[in-house]
């Protein structure tokens, strides 16, 4: 488990700060064109992280997608083949309560300064928690590895290793959890927030446009921002009156979103059918990606449910990576949970978001590229990473995958939940918005549910300015696309410019529009050269 007691992160900022010392005393001239790409990625990545000391967000150590009571999706990540592997795991379930406990520590920190989570998200997480078994080991995500052993161990090792790991999760994860959950309910929530926003911590206007400026990786304020959504929104919305016209609907927005909501053909009837109706969904968009792509990741990926004991509280759907040595694909996880709120016509546009050719993809290309240094292989901005899946949602027009309205305009609500971020995340940490105005703002803008506008809504007041990164992201891809068409003319070929964006890994979007417009100077220069 990572150290994350008080003093070791103080180390942490203290060895930052001497490292860009370090980086500075190098001559960036002197680089080689890919060297100075990563001397501008390092450089990014100190100077925010030592910038973002001072705010000391790193007190907040959960919110409703991710955190301390999600942390067994670990299991997913690690390797479990040998012996070793069980053995190392047991002993890492051992040392969980140390783990457990320094999150608390900080926590309590965070309470002393006033660096907390508002209620609401408190018991949004007491309620995760209330989802788990602590009675029974083996109902726990840690045993996930136990549960189907490799066939080659013997079965004394088989019976040492099971037993090892129910009494490792008996004496210490579920008691280091009970801890937790008293924390939450006893001391934490009680000191929590009543009202929403990131506005409320001391010096709160500052950390939230650090955290934005974090998040979107650019030097954009709150009300930049703000305004930009509301730029997005009413472009968006004038798509969706056109789009509704061609699927030959009558009514106003307000009718067709009720229609959109309520209709049940538009739901799959079960858990079940609506996963099969995803993976298929799924391979009709492989082939397809020839026509955009020259350049593809080795490894597959695969389509699975969001575990069951997390789905309560986790969005529509997300990505895991690949593993890096191509022991495991990466996966598109589909949020079954509750289906009759999944409407069939989104998941077009989620699986070019979170698969193909969105994140599994990008991310399953960037494993690969074995001449970048491990910081930008296996590092991310949300900007980036995001921007790229949401501009790849826009690449289904290009690859006819919109010729139903319906899938269509599924893909423009997808699109406007991003555009409406911008407006609500920046409303309630920046602009005083309450959670209830949030809400409504979402369910005037976007065809969906009031539990889905409340599961989002909270998931930008537990993660301040995440939210932002989508589309800004995407906007400075299209951007950067709009003006390499404009500048190369006939000599423009998007499978090459997608390489562009995806051969040197993630990039700060500061540093990958000074990394396109070289490139597109380059074509330039030779297109020239060629005439």
């Amino acid at each position: 488990w990572p150290d994350v007691r008080l003093e070791s992160l103080r180390e942490q900022f203290a060895h930052a700060r001497d490292s860009l010392k370090q980086l500075h005393a190098i001559e960036r001239v002197r680089l080689s064109g890919s060297d100075q790409i990563s001397y501008d990625v390092f450089e990014y990545n100190l100077t925010d992280y030592i910038e973002g000391e001072q705010y000391r967000w790193y007190l907040v150590r959960t919110n409703t997608f991710s955190g301390i009571q999600t942390v067994e999706g670990l299991v997913n990540s690690l390797r479990f083949e040998t012996v070793k592997d069980y053995e190392d795991w047991i002993g890492r379930m051992h040392n969980f309560p140390a783990y457990m406990d320094q999150n608390i520590a900080l926590m309590r920190e965070g309470m002393q300064q006033h660096i907390v989570l508002p209620k609401i998200i408190g018991e949004k997480i007491l309620a995760q928690l209330a989802e788990m078994n602590w009675d029974e080991p083996t109902k726990h995500g840690f045993y996930k590895p136990f549960s189907k052993m490799p066939n080659g161990f013997s079965e004394n090792d088989k019976k040492r290793l099971t037993e090892a790991g129910q009494a490792a999760i008996r004496a210490d994860v579920l008691p280091a959890f009970k801890r937790f959950r008293e924390f939450l309910k006893t001391d934490y929530v009680p000191a929590s927030f009543e009202q929403v926003g990131a506005w409320q911590v001391p010096n709160g206007d500052t950390t939230y446009a650090y955290l934005a400026r974090s998040m979107t990786t650019t030097t954009f304020t709150p009300e930049q921002i703000h305004q930009t959504g509301l730029v997005e929104v009413k472009r968006i919305r004038g798509e969706m009156e056109k789009t509704k016209e061609q699927a030959g609907f009558k009514g106003g927005m307000p009718e067709f979103f009720q229609f959109l909501r309520n209709d049940p053909k538009f739901y799959a009837k079960n858990e079940n059918e609506l996963l099969e109706y995803t993976r298929a969904e799924a391979k009709k968009i492989d082939p397809l990606l020839v026509k955009l792509f020259q350049t593809f990741p080795r490894l597959p990926y695969g389509v699975m449910p969001v575990p069951r004991e997390i789905a309560m509280n986790m969005p529509s759907a997300y990505a895991s990576g690949a593993a890096p040595d191509g022991s495991r694909p990466g996966f598109f996880y589909m949020n079954t949970y509750k289906p009759e709120t999944r409407p069939e016509y989104e998941i077009t546009s989620l699986i070019l978001h979170e698969a193909v050719p969105g994140h599994t993809f990008q991310g399953g290309i960037a494993i690969e590229l074995k001449d970048l240094p491990k910081f930008r292989r296996y590092g991310g901005y949300s900007a980036y990473q995001e921007g790229w899946a949401l501009y790849c949602e826009s690449l289904g027009d290009e690859l006819g995958l919109y010729d139903d309205p319906y899938v269509k305009f599924g893909r423009l609500s997808n699109e406007m939940w991003r555009a409406v971020r911008l407006v609500v995340d920046t409303g309630m940490h920046y602009k005083h918005w309450t959670r209830k105005q949030a809400i409504e703002y979402f369910m005037e803008n976007v065809a969906t549910t009031e539990y889905n506008a409340t599961s989002e809504v909270d998931r930008y007041i537990s993660w301040p300015g995440q939210a932002l990164a989508y589309k800004i992201g995407e906007l400075k891809i299209k951007e950067l696309r709009a003006r390499a068409e404009k500048q190369l003319g006939a000599s423009f070929n998007i499978r090459e410019f997608h390489d562009a964006l995806l051969l040197n890994s993630a990039l700060p979007l500061t540093v990958l529009e000074k990394q396109v417009d070289a490139w597109t100077y380059s074509k330039m220069q030779a297109a020239a050269g060629a005439n």
